[in-house]
């Protein structure tokens, strides 16, 4: 069964995006190392703590991911190797970052990595890539590219000679953590990261409509709104209201009701639908933009709060808002259902009680 989906202005205004492979290619280094963050960020199960670093004083750690806590001594972790090059890499382009991890860690400046994965939007080369297949290889050619590609680049301070005790450390090191990565798994699971529309664009998904004969009895998450608008009718009738079976006998409080809790559910679906689409406080900030632009005409003086309600409601259905990516998803029932989410979080009233 197909589901009627909303048509957003985005989808008719913006032309062709770029695709996400592409994309990453035109990335600065340290959005790229940001990007990497994020995508670790998911993976929840696997680490407890995302750490970026990068920088010249990294120590060969661009993102630190820990596996463990690191204030136990020998604590787990995975390094990841941002390289935005032009090409997929090289090995010339990653024996320096080796070399550093071999240093530091023979030093015991930190542990040596579970797993040292090679993070770049072109990915590996198939000399690099045959390479990190062949544990043993890489050790030679590591070893015997030493005094041309680390000696003198791991520190700006140091020449590091592959002799003594050094040399037979890096022998017995096990290679076989250094790793690449696939970089289309990588864009597949950043889509499920808040920021991936952001960086990738492409518009919000389309948001089913609102199954309105789902809405019946109120619930506890209702309440404040729902004695709000008891409140204004009452202002304006001079009858009292504590139920919505009260309304019955006056059909314009009782449509007013019925619509205000349709507005104020579409509301809440439009800010738990994107949550996880959007960066947090995106929703929070759209609502802050509603409020700022009622809150005048809320605070003005009216006549009832009945009529205090449907200028609010009408206001917020006209402002013009542009800077909020909900913009281009939102509809006029949106706007208005904010204004009761307002009054439920109790940041304006219709009317106060005491009064």
């Amino acid at each position: 069964m197909s589901v009627e989906k909303f048509t957003s202005s985005f989808e008719v205004t913006n032309g062709a995006n770029i695709v996400p492979i592409k994309r990453i290619e035109i990335f600065s280094p340290e959005e790229w190392e940001l990007f990497t963050e994020e995508y670790l960020e998911l993976l929840r199960n696997d680490y407890i703590e995302i750490e970026r670093i990068g920088g010249a004083n990294d120590n060969g750690r661009d993102v630190i991911a820990y596996i463990e806590t690191p204030y136990k001594e020998n604590y787990k972790w995975d390094c990841f190797q941002c390289k935005h090059y032009d090409h997929s890499l090289y090995p010339s382009d990653i024996y320096v970052e080796i070399g550093k991890i071999l240093y530091y860690t023979f030093k015991k400046e930190y542990p040596i990595p579970q797993n040292y994965f090679i993070i770049a939007p072109k990915g590996c080369g198939t000399s690099l890539s045959k390479l990190l297949q062949k544990s043993e290889l890489l050790k030679k050619e590591i070893k015997g590219k030493w005094k041309n590609n680390c000696e003198n680049k791991i520190t700006k301070i140091e020449t590091i000679k592959l002799e003594g005790e050094f040399l037979k450390y890096v022998e017995e090191f096990d290679f076989n953590i250094f790793k690449k990565t696939n970089i289309k798994t990588v864009l597949e699971k950043h889509k499920n990261h808040p920021n991936h529309i952001t960086r990738f664009g492409g518009g919000l998904p389309a948001r089913p409509k609102l199954n309105e004969k789902e809405i019946d009895e109120v619930k506890s998450n209702e309440l404040v709104y729902v004695k709000q608008l008891f409140l204004s009718y009452e202002d304006e009738s001079k009858n009292k209201f504590l139920k919505k079976q009260d309304l019955i006998t006056h059909i314009n409080y009782q449509n007013h009701f019925n619509r205000a809790r349709i507005n104020f559910h579409y509301a809440e679906q439009l800010r738990n639908f994107y949550r996880d689409s959007l960066p947090i406080n995106t929703f929070q900030d759209f609502q802050d933009e509603i409020y700022n632009g009622i809150v005048d005409t809320v605070e003005d003086y009216h006549d009832n709060a009945f009529k205090k309600v449907k200028e609010a409601e009408k206001l917020a259905s006209t402002l013009q808002l542009s800077s909020n990516p909900l913009t281009t998803v939102s509809i006029v029932s949106d706007r208005k259902g904010i204004c009761h989410q307002l009054v439920n979080d109790k940041k304006i009233v219709w009317k106060n009680e005491s009064e």
